[in-house]
Formats: C-alpha cells, structure tokens, sequence
C-alpha cells in the first residue's frame, strides 16, 4: 500500500542572535510573513550551515527587486545577480548568516517587475542524497522529482514551502561558499509531522494546528 502523502511545510524557523533584528530584516528584505519565522539562539555554528533558501520568481526584474531590497536591508551578496544557461539569479547572506538564492527559469521580463515568489524552497545540503530520500520516504513524504545521488524534490501542496536535496558540496558551490561547516545548523522546519531530526541533523518541528 502506498503511504506516502503531501507533507505540508508550514515555516521555516530561523534561529538567531538577535530576533527582533532578523525579523525586521525578513520583512524589508523578501516579505514572507509567516513563513519565516525567527527565534533567538546562541548555538554555536561555523562556515557552511548545510542549507539555501531558495526563492523561484517569474523575471529577472523580481529577482533584481528582491536582491536590492535584501541588500538595502543589510544584507552581503555571494553570487551577484546574472544570466546563466539555466536563467537569471543570484545568492545574498542575511545579516544572521542564512543563505538566499532568488532565481527565475527566463532570461527576458515580459512585464513590471513584482515582489511575488511563486515557490519557496528549503535546499538542504546532505551528505548522502539516497540515504536521506529513503529517510523522507519512509517518514511519509512522496517524491516529486529525482535525479539519483544528485537531487530529490518532493511533493508539497501548492502554498507549502518546498523541500529539495542536494549533495553538501554542490549546494555549497550553488551558494558560492566553501562547503566546511560544524555546529548548529541554526534551522528548524515546521510542518504538520514532526518532531523528528534527519540523518544530517536537520531538525523538524510540529506546528500548532
């Protein structure tokens, strides 16, 4: 019997020194509301925490949109924005340390720009992309896409955030960092299953019905 289902990511809780800070931050910057949240943490933690967050908008003009005002917001550019083969993006680090990359599949805007992101996406970097997938499987979560050892994404309804797999290392390298890292991962992800934590430590939480 199949037994898989949608999972449903409700947040993605950042933890951090300073949340009235990192709060104000994710306001000005990207404007997600609920969907990320902050809470304070003194853990320690160094170099590469093992995860992006991802925005996928329509147009290179969204992408600008949302870069400029996370930057104006105080935050460092890793990757600036520019075309590629695959379309247009590029990756900032908040002021509390998370990764953001904000990319769109078009090289060309065919309107205004917008603050609209059309999908939300938790990239965590792991070290055994198979071994985590079965991880996630057997917890519930169907798959929506895979392309063995390299990448999983799975099936999440449509207003959840999105959760995808990637090898440490290439992760590391999409977000323009070394891939060394230790301590904390500084991330917990809420949804409607949990509390559990995954083969790399990543930490899960059930929230409030």
């Amino acid at each position: 019997m199949d037994t898989t289902q949608q999972i449903s990511i409700e947040s993605v809780i950042l933890e951090v020194p300073d949340p009235t800070a990192a709060a104000a931050f994710y306001t000005a910057a990207f404007g997600l509301g609920d969907k990320v949240r902050v809470r304070a943490s003194e853990a320690p933690t160094t170099g590469f925490r093992g995860f992006i967050l991802s925005l996928v908008v329509s147009a290179p003009s969204t992408v600008d949109s949302l870069i400029g005002t996370a930057l104006d917001a105080g935050a460092t550019t890793l990757k600036p924005a520019k075309k590629s083969f695959w379309g247009y993006g590029g990756v900032v680090q908040a002021p509390d340390g998370a990764i953001w990359k904000v990319a769109t599949s078009s090289k060309k805007d065919t309107g205004p720009a917008t603050r609209e992101v059309d999908d939300f996406v938790v990239l965590l970097g792991v070290d055994d992309v198979k071994a985590t997938k079965r991880f996630y499987v057997e917890r519930g979560l169907a798959v929506a896409k895979s392309f063995g050892s390299k990448y999983v994404e799975f099936d999440t309804p449509s207003d959840s955030v999105k959760l995808a797999l990637y090898g440490r290392r290439a992760a590391a390298k999409d977000a323009g960092v070394p891939a060394e890292g230790t301590g904390s991962h500084r991330i917990v992800i809420g949804s409607d299953v949990g509390p559990f934590a995954d083969p790399d430590g990543f930490a899960w939480e059930a929230t409030p019905a």
